[in-house]
């Protein structure tokens, strides 16, 4: 594997806070042109994840398929636009003690920063005569969630030099619940086999009713989930043997699940997920759209590790001395041999997928307008989910045939108010496209939010049901 694959994929796994949680619409580029409005605009596979009864409505193409879609975006509400690059273009860079010291302040946030990787490696949807259609695809999907207090950001970029270690007694040192009060790392990294189908239930000439359904096999490469909030410590990780973190005298114990370095991704879980929808078209005007996604849990067994309240044990090294955050970051916080934490080997842990549920309002105004008002509520706290209700608003303009604009507004699940922007090329059977959740935030030097979107080899045959 490749520095800077393999570095890539450090940055998927370990980062990134409240901000950028759980927006699986950066795998669909049409979606992320609106800001994530997709609950009634999602068809053909695109439906998978958002609201599978789409796939039963009026106007799918009989066979639709894409190879390649994908998205990422990367924000924050402590560092500068200036600052962010540096941790994506120049992570080999070392850092000074004036570095140290101004990211330890600037990481002192729960919004310090943000990133999120989905893609879609291919997809497949196909209409079924007189039934609805069926569509399957398999899709990455990466969320994570950093937010450090004043204690933790100066440990984690300090280290033993860090003001709490002054003095440093274990004996009397604090424990980690009163030392890191209000920190929170959260990551997920999910491999999903998906397949989902709709049908309509109801077909007048002024009213047609959809449902659906869907399902997904999951794999989990990682996760990441340690919160310390109220007195209470709640942290446990699971880590493919990818990322080679190095376990220490950890490994050695026999009550430990160690999965040794293979070829692939090398899940350490697995899980069963679904989605249920319902979409009304009522003529050829309004469409509304009702779903709960990501119904379901996950199991983790492999490389599964637990951390429980206990005395703040001092680091030996200098804390993260590179804008390689994230692999330094998994010494740190996860089961590394300079770990904050003495973790503690467990068989196997169950865990809640992050619940949502969806609602949107569609407004088809013309053939060349269509706008719509999407609402995403989190049903649970768990590592990957939002962290706050999503509303946005979004647009469809085409002047031409050949293509179409998309933009909008959208603010909540941790972002500020975004501004997205979208263009895709569209003939009657090929679309290509990239778009960004927010196209202020690529220049904003505060607040700074990189984002991206695209699709290549999206195609669309057949007559419209």
């Amino acid at each position: 594997m490749s520095v800077v694959l393999k570095r890539a994929l450090f940055a998927a796994l370990l980062a990134v806070p409240t901000l950028g949680q759980a927006q699986n619409e950066l795998s669909n580029f049409t979606a992320t042109g609106r800001g994530g409005v997709a609950t009634t605009f999602a068809a053909d596979y695109q439906a998978i994840g958002i609201n599978p009864a789409n796939l039963g409505r009026v106007g799918g193409a009989t066979v639709a398929f894409t190879i390649g879609e994908f998205g990422a975006g990367i924000s924050s509400q402590a560092l500068t636009r200036t600052q962010l690059r540096r941790f994506v273009y120049q992570a080999d860079d070392q850092l000074t003690t004036a570095d140290k010291l101004e990211l330890a302040r600037a990481f002192t946030s729960s919004n310090a920063l943000n990133l999120n990787v989905d893609a879609t490696t291919f997809g497949l949807s196909v209409a079924v005569p007189g039934l609805g259609t069926v569509a399957v695809s398999n899709r990455q999907r990466v969320a994570s969630h950093v937010g450090l207090s004043r204690n933790a950001a100066e440990i984690a970029f300090l280290g033993k030099d860090a003001p709490i270690f002054q003095n440093y007694n274990p004996q009397t040192s604090p424990l980690v619940s009163e030392a890191l009060d209000g920190t929170e790392l959260q990551m997920t990294w999910l491999n999903e086999f998906n397949v989902a189908a709709g049908t309509r239930l109801l077909d007048l000439p002024l009213v047609q009713l959809s449902a659906g359904v869907g399902y997904r096999y999951i794999q989990g490469v990682g996760i990441v989930d340690f919160r310390v909030s109220g007195g209470k410590v709640e942290g446990y990780g699971a880590v493919s043997p990818l990322f080679d973190i190095d376990y220490g005298s950890l490994a050695t114990n026999p009550s430990f699940n160690l999965r040794e370095r293979a070829s692939g991704l090398q899940p350490v879980g697995t899980g069963h997920g679904f989605d249920l929808g319902l979409a009304l078209a009522a003529g050829k005007k309004l469409r509304l759209g009702l779903a709960l996604t990501d119904l379901g849990h996950m199991s983790w067994e492999g490389n599964l590790v637990t951390a429980n309240d206990q005395r703040l044990k001092q680091l030996r090294s200098s804390g993260i001395g590179s804008y390689d955050f994230y692999k330094e970051a998994a010494q740190l916080f996860a089961a590394g041999s300079d770990s904050l934490f003495q973790y503690q080997p467990s068989a196997g842990r169950r865990a809640t997928l992050p619940t949502k549920l969806r609602a949107g309002a569609g407004l088809r105004i013309s053939e060349y307008f269509e706008t719509g008002l999407d609402v995403t509520l989190p049903l649970n706290e768990v590592a990957g989910n939002i962290s706050a209700p999503f509303v946005g608003l979004g647009i469809d303009f085409k002047p031409v045939r050949w293509l179409r604009l998309s933009s909008g507004v959208s603010a909540g699940a941790g972002y500020n108010v975004s501004v997205p922007l979208g263009v895709t090329l569209t003939t009657g059977f090929y679309e290509a496209g990239i778009s960004t959740r927010d196209a202020a935030g690529l220049f904003s030097e505060k607040n700074p939010y990189l984002s991206v979107a695209a699709g290549f080899l999206r195609f669309k045959f057949g007559k419209e049901q």
